[in-house]
């Protein structure tokens, strides 16, 4: 079980770090599908495992990451649809 809590944080922080940095060197958009994927997948994944470790403020932290991404990734789709 621990190696798959740590292949799932692993893998968040990957997905996190990736989105902020492929954006900061222009390579995709903020308002891009990957770019919100990754931020919400990245934060749920960092989610249960800093749960499973019992880090809870940084349990708050994505939290609030993945909160901020559900409406960003609902106007997204709304968007894509309208």
């Amino acid at each position: 079980m621990k190696l798959l809590i740590d292949i799932i944080g692993w893998t968040g922080s990957f997905m996190v770090v990736a989105a902020y940095g492929l954006n900061s060197y222009q390579k995709i958009k903020s308002d891009s599908l990957i770019f919100l994927l990754f931020n919400f997948l990245g934060g749920v994944f960092l989610i249960l495992y800093t749960y499973y470790i019992e880090a809870f403020a940084s349990t708050f932290l994505n939290v609030v990451w993945v909160i901020i991404a559900i409406p960003a990734l609902i106007k997204f789709s709304k968007q894509k649809t309208a």
